[in-house]
């Protein structure tokens, strides 16, 4: 237990953590009939979780440095198990959404300190090894979590898909406290409090000014303010981060194109292969009348592919050109979302599935190399910055995403059902987004919802793959890094202000 105990314990808590980004995609139908949720209520269930851990992951690696890593790993975990409880016991809508932002807090303290756990517990092959299995399961976690979730949702209920992380915690816990090495905390090193607060209500305020937006108009006066907040917390956050002594990121770092093309082709990763799939999910269940395993099961094309791919592309493709791996990747993304772009009111799960499969491909790519990508583009001693800078992109992007994507496909079911003179437009295009198909149907007739909700779907779909393909046209044009060779093993593994391992490794190649 004690050799391989780490890699299981960090992957349990990885697997959690990153599979419950996607784990209620399936399961929001049901949500919405028991806590009477709209579909603002529905898109922050989603997006708190990945906007909290997107907010404070660079903050948590730098607290973990300061208390331990291994203390900060286990303290995350069970307050990410107590906050999966307080989900599966939450009795509406706002509780489960604060509940869901406090298991964001904790899935922080836990993704900061997983690599530098790892780095710290092997060496040589054997890290190689782990860090190979961590990057599959960190792969695997996200596209699995909708087939996960329905299996869960419809042969229990949908709070299982939060009481089944309980278990999981205490596995993870128990392993990491008998086979995981305490580490010592650096008390001479300060936590950037200031940028940590300053980033978190950028996101925060970006995120709900677009949410908003769907609600209210692009134009209203309180999303105008929202706005307006998000873009005076970046100042103040570029402000404190040019003068903090120990800042949670270099801001020079962006000055590298392919530092700067990287974090883009994160956060549009995230955003173009599961931005739009919880309002598939919502389609198919509530629109087509498929139940939460086999919506489920029409998602799998995309989480089996990329299951398969991750696992063969972490071997083969480790020496390929990082531009070529994640720039193809986005760009089969984009291409293969653009392909779901194809419904009609006669449409089925089966107009999905070649679309998905070819997104699954590369999303298989992409997952397993977009940290090396980041580490390359960096001088070494950037390397833990870097590594938590493009998690902390990953989850925006997803956040954003929903938040953008949603909104978009609300505004063109409105237009849809103005276009069929239906009354109260924008009242009937987000009960039908929000999962209140059933409702409609008194008053609407059957076609003129599917219509609406295709032409949604079709709408968000395709900015959602524009986005993909432009991210991979960057990433090909402005990424010039080639894969280091493999480090020497290091005898004690250093650790970055972010929390992450580093070893001593040739210098980045980057061409002008």
């Amino acid at each position: 237990m004690r050799k391989w105990g780490p890699l299981v314990a960090v992957c349990l808590g990885t697997f959690m953590l990153l599979l419950d980004v996607t784990v209620v995609i399936v399961a929001l139908p049901d949500m919405a009939g028991a806590l009477d949720a709209s579909l603002t209520d529905l898109q922050w269930v989603i997006d708190i979780y990945a906007l909290v851990l997107a907010a404070l992951l660079l903050g948590a690696g730098a607290a973990a440095d300061v208390i331990g890593r291994r203390r900060m790993y286990v303290a995350g975990t069970a307050l990410f198990a107590l906050a999966s409880l307080g989900c599966g016991l939450a009795s509406g809508s706002a509780s489960l959404i604060v509940m869901r932002g406090l298991q964001g807090v904790g899935a922080a303290a836990m993704f900061a300190t997983t690599l530098s756990l790892l780095g710290a517990a092997y060496e040589g092959r054997e890290r190689s090894f782990a860090l190979g299995i961590w990057g599959a399961v960190s792969g695997a976690a996200a596209a699995l979590g909708p087939v996960l979730g329905g299996v869960l949702t419809q042969s229990l209920d949908w709070r299982w898909i939060f009481f089944v992380n309980l278990p999981v915690s205490v596995a993870a816990i128990w392993l990491t406290v008998h086979a995981v090495e305490p580490t010592k905390g650096q008390g001479a090193r300060r936590i950037d409090w200031a940028g940590t607060a300053a980033f978190a209500l950028f996101a925060g305020a970006l995120t709900y000014g677009v949410v908003r937006a769907g609600a209210e108009g692009w134009t209203s006066a309180g999303t105008g303010a929202l706005f307006a907040v998000a873009v005076l917390a970046l100042a103040v956050f570029v402000a404190v981060q040019r003068r903090a002594a120990q800042p949670l990121i270099d801001l020079s770092l962006f000055r590298r194109p392919s530092f700067l093309a990287v974090m883009a082709g994160g956060m549009a990763y995230n955003a173009a292969a599961f931005g739009v799939m919880p309002y598939t999910s919502i389609w198919l269940q509530t629109v087509l009348g498929m139940s939460p395993v086999q919506a489920g099961l029409a998602l799998l094309p995309l989480a089996a592919t990329a299951f398969v791919v991750a696992a063969v592309s972490g071997r083969l493709l480790h020496a390929a050109p990082h531009r070529l791996v994640i720039g193809g990747g986005l760009l089969l993304i984009g291409g293969g979302t653009l392909a779901q772009a194809v419904l009609d009111a006669d449409s089925g799960w089966g107009s999905l599935a070649a679309g998905l499969a070819v997104s699954g491909v590369g999303v298989g790519l992409v997952s397993p190399g977009l940290g090396g990508a980041a580490l390359a583009s960096v001088p070494p001693q950037n390397a833990g910055m870097a590594g938590g800078a493009v998690n902390t992109f990953r989850q925006l992007g997803f956040a954003l995403g929903v938040a953008v994507f949603g909104t978009i496909a609300a505004a063109r079911m409105s237009a849809s059902f103005r276009e069929a003179g239906v009354g109260q437009a924008d009242d009937a295009a987000h009960t039908l987004a929000g999962g209140g198909a059933q409702a409609l149907r008194r008053t609407t007739a059957e076609e003129v919802l599917r219509a609406a909700f295709a032409s949604g779907l079709n709408t968000a779909a395709l900015v959602a793959g524009v986005t993909g393909l432009l991210a991979g046209l960057a990433v090909l044009v402005w990424v010039r890094t080639s894969p280091a060779p493999p480090a020497a093993p290091a005898t004690t593994p250093a650790t970055t202000p972010a929390g992450q391992v580093r070893t001593k490794r040739p210098a980045t190649v980057e061409r002008p």
